[in-house]
């Protein structure tokens, strides 16, 4: 049966034009005339061809942004920068209800989350505004009465940015709001699978009125498009999101121009709920961290330790969410689990179920209704009789699939947690605050929650450690990424200067 399509999804339909580069102050096709087919995840047919950039246009960015960031923007005073940053939040604001269906539509992310991204969005740009006013400042040093040494911060220039599909919008504002903010220029080259926001955003950075070529936006296939912006000679960052094996091959092919990385890669996170935990508020914390956002989330708890004396009730109660999840038409407003982004992301998180059960595992899925035939659609699933040695517990998945393993000792439990390339995030769920500070510390990922899901604070660092990334944004952590800092050394007296040759 075919998927029964939402009103909104044929509103969608109508509306959705082919989508162009956007360069210089200007929305025009790729120098190749080249295009590819944007695939809807729900349906797995067309929603619109797209502009297909390559090393030309990388470059024609790039001569844009160079000249826009020695010319107007980078002549211009921090507080009418901070202005124009304030418009763009004003602005995503006032497209919250637009802009929310055209990502689901494009993802397949439900459109109840979807929301919350969106104005999350506009939040980043108002926090960087914020930051830039505030914490953009620079220490002092005095010697004595001989000197006063001081640092400034100076933007570094053009800030190549590569987004992931997974929440497009959302991440995308992440790099775009501090890359502007601090007075760099961007080029943001979307992932190819989510292009329907990304195009969106530059229509209202357009309508902001920013410069020519301060935001620039160059779709394409990462092999042509991500590979020219990587290794353009006149690019000085390239802050990613994505796989670990993109992100290794990224920082190889930017190495001959010494660029700046930021690097936010793969994850295969640990949640552990120890016998003294809140197990109530522990099955909601596991449940959200896994299935939202479809799976399909660096940080997600794709690894559920559970102490020994209570596995047996968690996973009976985990079993039921399953069961209860409600997978459907992502546009509907109940729908808590929608389509995977791609016919090749299905078959991949499809063939590690697959594996699972080569590999000895239980495998117990949600159901899916009869008519998402279409759409990517893999349910909510468990994998029971797991065990650390198995791929399916060392690879990442990025589906919507958490893997359950049992621990009788804090000590075990910290080691199977470390028995991962992966180090990105982490959660601890114990009533005993000094095991959770203990274990917490123990635990190698860039960032731990104690008794929480995911919640983020905008102020602290975000990124990895091991595999799982290189560098941190977030706060004012993201100045020493996007700003170049600079001494300067001022001779206060007549301090002796050694008198060579004289």
């Amino acid at each position: 049966m075919a998927n029964q399509v939402s009103d909104k999804q044929v509103q969608l339909e109508e509306q959705v034009k082919d989508i162009k580069l956007y360069i210089d102050g200007s929305f025009g096709d790729a120098k190749s005339n080249e295009t590819f087919e944007n695939i809807s995840p729900f349906t797995n047919e067309p929603i619109n061809r797209v502009a297909s950039g390559d090393t030309e246009d990388i470059d024609q960015a790039v001569k844009a942004a160079r000249k826009a960031f020695k010319g107007e923007w980078g002549n211009l005073k921090v507080k009418e920068r901070l202005a124009y940053i304030n418009k763009i939040a004003d602005l995503i604001d006032e497209h919250i209800d637009e802009i929310a269906p055209l990502e689901s539509y494009d993802t397949g992310l439900p459109i109840s989350q979807t929301k919350k991204m969106v104005a999350r969005s506009a939040h980043n740009f108002r926090f960087y505004a914020e930051m830039v006013s505030s914490r953009l400042v620079g220490d002092v040093y005095q010697v004595d009465d001989e000197f006063l040494n001081y640092t400034i911060h100076k933007p570094v220039g053009i800030a190549g940015l590569i987004t992931p599909w997974n929440a497009p919008f959302m991440l995308e504002t992440w790099k775009i709001a501090p890359a502007l903010a601090t007075g760099n220029t961007v080029i943001l080259k979307p992932a190819e699978w989510s292009p329907l926001t990304a195009n969106r955003l530059a229509e209202i950075i357009d309508k902001a009125g920013l410069p020519d070529g301060v935001f620039n936006v160059v779709h394409g296939y990462g092999e042509k498009a991500g590979a020219a912006l990587v290794a353009h000679p006149d690019v000085e960052l390239i802050s990613f999101t994505g796989e670990t094996t993109t992100g290794s091959e990224i920082m190889k092919n930017g190495a001959d121009s010494l660029k700046r990385f930021s690097m936010e890669l793969g994850g295969k996170s640990p949640i552990i709920v120890f016998d003294d935990a809140d197990l109530d508020r522990a099955l909601d914390a596991a449940t959200w961290g896994i299935f939202s956002f479809n799976g399909e989330r660096c940080t997600a708890n794709s690894r559920l330790y559970l102490h020994e004396s209570v596995a047996d009730t968690f996973v009976e109660r985990l079993k039921e969410r399953v069961q209860n999840i409600i997978v459907g038409d992502p546009m509907r407003e109940q729908t808590q689990v929608g389509p995977l982004i791609h016919k090749k992301h299905y078959d991949n998180v499809k063939g590690y179920l697959e594996l699972a059960k080569e590999e000895g595992c239980e495998v117990i899925s949600g159901d899916i209704p009869e008519d998402m035939s279409r759409g990517n659609f893999i349910a909510p699933t468990i994998l029971l009789n797991a065990h650390n040695n198995m791929r399916v517990i060392q690879e990442e998945i990025f589906g919507p699939v958490i893997a359950v393993m049992t621990f009788k000792e804090e000590e075990e439990v910290i080691e199977l947690a470390n028995d991962v390339r992966y180090g990105l995030a982490g959660y601890v769920w114990t009533k005993d605050i000094q095991r959770g500070h203990r274990v917490a510390q123990a635990v190698d990922s860039g960032m731990l929650w104690v008794n929480s899901q995911n919640v983020r604070d905008l102020r602290t660092p975000f990124g990895g450690s091991k595999h799982s990334g290189i560098g941190r944004e977030g706060g004012y952590y993201a100045f020493e990424f996007y700003t170049e800092i600079q001494v300067i050394h001022v001779a206060l007296g007549q301090h002796q200067i050694p008198q060579f040759g004289k």
